[in-house]
């Protein structure tokens, strides 16, 4: 399956561009004020799916965190915090370890998402965010072609076609 993603400066020119398609049978959307939102029509959020990250990565992070610092603690025999007494000592190093684990869920797993979770995605949601209107057309590679050839005459900002993968 092929996508073409066109952007248009205005509503006019994307209603325009939507009829020319639908006169030759190609079915295109629209995304824009009025016409379907960027999580109507699938476009990840790259903030969405940093969070999504990071929380996946505290899940087990934390856990080992505590475990290592515990352990950590309990090998040395340090005694870092004479208030806490032995065993205290151990668990509050387990709490830092903790505590370092949800920091690193949060810059590798989070950090990670930001730079690598949004693709284009993220370029096209900034255009509808400044009022812009995107088409997309999805199909095989022939009807993308023709659809390319009828969004052309509309002097779209930008034109750019996607082949999805397995």
């Amino acid at each position: 399956m092929n996508y073409l993603v066109a952007v248009l400066s205005n509503r006019i020119q994307a209603e325009a561009a939507y009829l020319d398609l639908e006169k030759v049978g190609i079915t295109s959307s629209i995304l824009g004020r009025g016409y379907k939102s960027a999580d109507e029509f699938g476009l990840i959020d790259p903030k969405e799916q940093a969070k999504k990250q990071a929380q996946l990565m505290s899940f087990w992070l934390v856990p080992f965190g505590f475990f290592a610092g515990f352990t950590f603690s309990f090998i040395t025999g340090l005694n870092t915090f004479a208030w806490a007494g032995e065993i205290g000592n151990h668990v509050v190093g387990g709490l830092l370890g903790a505590g370092s684990g949800a920091m690193g869920s949060v810059f590798v797993g989070g950090g990670v998402g930001l730079v690598a979770g949004g693709g284009d995605a993220l370029p096209y949601r900034n255009r509808l965010d400044a009022g812009k209107y995107i088409i997309v057309v999805k199909g095989s590679e022939t009807l993308t072609r023709q659809a390319t050839r009828i969004l052309r005459q509309f002097d779209p900002e930008n034109i750019q076609g996607y082949a999805e993968t397995n």
